[in-house]
């Protein structure tokens, strides 16, 4: 997987035109929401204090076991969600950090200036094969 280009929102000024590599980045996490059922899966585990498996968010979405696993897959790809395997089984939980940048990355879309201090750049998650 290659790896993402890091942002450096401190030499962006709202007069200057958004990066070609953010603009892609930020394009890429847009279109990763733009299904609302990833919305809701995005939003309900967001709320649980721990990590979650595919059978318990199945059991929370009105969608099947399949449609979940596919939303999970597409989350964990551009590092909204991530994944802790332990065998056969896997757990999903947010992935902390983009919670700090995802909402940057709405604000300086919309012309707002960035939050200060910069938050990291969200990184794709990695499945560990433990």
């Amino acid at each position: 997987m290659l790896a993402r280009p890091f942002i450096d929102y401190r030499h962006l000024s709202m007069d200057e035109l958004l990066p070609r590599d953010a603009a892609e980045l930020y394009a890429e996490w847009f279109r990763t929401l733009a299904d609302p059922t990833r919305v809701q899966l995005l939003a309900w585990l967001s709320q649980q204090s721990r990590p979650m498996s595919v059978g318990q968010l199945t059991a929370a979405l009105p969608v099947g076991q399949s449609t979940v696993s596919h939303h999970l897959a597409a989350l964990a790809a551009v590092g909204f969600v991530q994944v802790q395997r332990n065998g056969t089984s896997a757990l999903y939980a947010v992935n902390p950090t983009c919670l700090e940048c995802f909402p940057s990355a709405a604000d300086v879309v919309m012309g707002r200036r960035p939050p200060d201090p910069v938050p990291p750049a969200c990184p794709p998650s990695v499945p560990d094969r433990s």
